[in-house]
């Protein structure tokens, strides 16, 4: 992918699906924009989805610059290059925090808010540390297939659908395997990523919390910064889901997501 100069917003990959008022979806850390396509698919009946891949991941550029007011900035150049004044905008992890931070940042771009498992706080930077040392440990220069690859990455992750995940970024091209995300960038600015969005102001907008009940992201010290920042939030919390609840409980999160746009961003009339 190109290379940018260090602090410029740059032009993020985007696959869309589905015709009406634009609704926004950013994945978290080490994704894209594919592991949102069954929530587009089943928003694509009512609205235009619009699945964006943040800096450093799935096809759009790198850079070696990395944190949330550029990220933000990458987000405003899209929808002011899609003539976007304002849109839904639903964020999983890493990239609800990016949804905040636009929220916070230009309340006006936002039409309603729906953050997924994230809250605004400052997170610890080493809670990546095992998934970082487990990718960086990956022999690409020797692999000859994913199921070695997913093998290696099993010494030392347990999960099996958290390896699936990961190597959805491991593509092969005629020299050999490598890795779809900017992994230097992302472990060179970590502790940006594990900080809060944004600091100061609010958005009064409607706004949606999704926990999965068996992720540790939000709890009770969550509560004063979603109180301060996000007054008119509403709580769901999904059982027996952790910090995947969209791919855990796809049928019961995508209810959700339908009944929260439907109250506070309708669907256009059609003829």
């Amino acid at each position: 992918p190109k290379r940018l100069p260090v602090g410029d917003a740059i032009a993020l990959h985007c696959q869309s699906v589905g015709s009406g008022r634009p609704v926004l979806l950013l994945h978290g850390l080490f994704g894209s924009g594919n592991n949102l396509g069954g929530l587009a698919r089943h928003l694509a009946g009512s609205y235009q989805t619009l699945r964006l891949d943040l800096r450093n991941h799935g096809r759009s550029p790198h850079s070696s610059a990395m944190n949330y007011p550029l990220m933000v900035a990458d987000v405003l150049r899209f929808l002011d290059q899609r003539g976007i004044d304002q849109c839904a905008v639903i964020g999983h992890s890493m990239g609800g925090k990016v949804a905040m931070g636009l929220a916070l940042l230009r309340p006006e771009r936002v039409a309603a808010l729906l953050v997924v498992d994230i809250c605004p706080i400052d997170y610890e930077d080493s809670r990546h540390d095992g998934v970082f040392d487990a990718m960086l440990g990956l022999p690409l220069d020797k692999l000859e297939s994913r199921v070695e690859a997913d093998r290696i990455l099993g010494n030392s992750i347990d999960d099996a659908g958290i390896r699936q995940f990961l190597l959805t970024n491991l593509y092969r091209d005629q020299r050999g395997y490598a890795w779809r995300v900017n992994l230097d960038a992302l472990l060179n600015n970590r502790r940006q990523l594990a900080v809060a969005p944004a600091h100061g102001g609010a958005y009064v907008g409607p706004t949606l919390l999704v926990k999965g009940a068996r992720s540790d992201y939000i709890s009770s010290r969550c509560n004063q910064a979603i109180a301060s920042q996000l007054p008119q939030v509403e709580l769901k919390i999904i059982a027996d889901a952790g910090h995947w609840p969209h791919a855990e409980k796809p049928v019961i999160f995508n209810t959700l997501v339908s009944r929260f746009l439907h109250k506070h961003y309708r669907p256009e009339q059609r003829a």
